[in-house]
């Protein structure tokens, strides 16, 4: 994360940037004409409203509306510290409020390289039981929940006890389908073809942003950590370098 003058002199930079964007009227909704003629984004009233489905690709989970301007691919491993880190108090809730407003949709790719790092199956685990509760519609739900209650990044505590008693949190999630779901691994190719995918897109690690296409780097990558400033990472993304 940056500190000090180096993440101030980011935020200006990318201030600056916004504010030429607005003043040439390139911002969302910006049409040239009528501004009562936009379309206004679709909004959910809670994380449990927002629609998610597998896309055609096989790996992405894809979460908020189908007409949002802007797309947030998050790169996450559900060991990693670091994503707990960004989840809880970094930029995380932000990102979800854009995404409930309408104005992103965004699309998970789950990691799982911690589980060849450290040993254990934890990851796998972890995204597998998460591609279960997307079959029931309660991805949102579960994946934060896992978030909050992850265990110690060397510990490998995804068992399927563990698992199961946290998808017991979630209303509707628990039956015969999902728990054998966990247990048995339904989901092993689905795991390792987002793993593929998380390699094939080259993020730096784990959580990383790419808005539309554009992977977070450097000074911006940085921002995702604190919430003030997660718009402004996503709008000014892809401006020119």
């Amino acid at each position: 994360m940056l500190r000090g003058r180096g993440r101030r002199a980011a935020i200006s930079v990318l201030v600056a940037a916004l504010g030429g964007v607005l003043a040439v009227g390139c911002g969302r909704g910006s049409t040239g004409g009528d501004p009562t003629d936009a379309k206004k984004p679709e909004r959910y009233a809670s994380s449990g409203q927002l629609p998610e489905h597998l896309a055609a690709d096989g790996t992405t989970v894809v979460v908020g509306s189908s007409e949002a301007d802007t797309v947030v691919r998050l790169y996450e491993d559900l060991r990693c510290p670091v994503c707990r880190e960004f989840e809880e108090d970094g930029g995380a809730g932000a990102l979800r409020k854009m995404t409930l407003d309408g104005e992103v949709r965004t699309e998970f790719t789950l990691a799982s390289f911690l589980d060849d790092r450290l040993g254990g199956m934890g990851s796998k685990k972890a995204a597998n039981a998460l591609r279960a509760a997307l079959e029931q519609g309660k991805f949102v739900e579960y994946h934060d929940l896992l978030f909050q209650a992850q265990p110690e990044e060397s510990v490998d505590g995804y068992t399927d006890a563990f698992l199961l008693r946290t998808a017991s949190r979630v209303k509707g999630l628990r039956g015969a389908e999902f728990d054998a779901a966990v247990k048995g691994m339904k989901y092993r190719s689905f795991v390792t073809a987002s793993e593929k995918a998380y390699e094939a897109d080259k993020a730096p690690g784990t959580p990383t942003f790419a808005v539309n296409g554009t992977l977070l780097e450097g000074d911006r990558r940085n921002l995702m950590f604190d919430p003030r400033y997660v718009p402004l990472a996503v709008r000014t993304s892809t401006l020119p370098q």
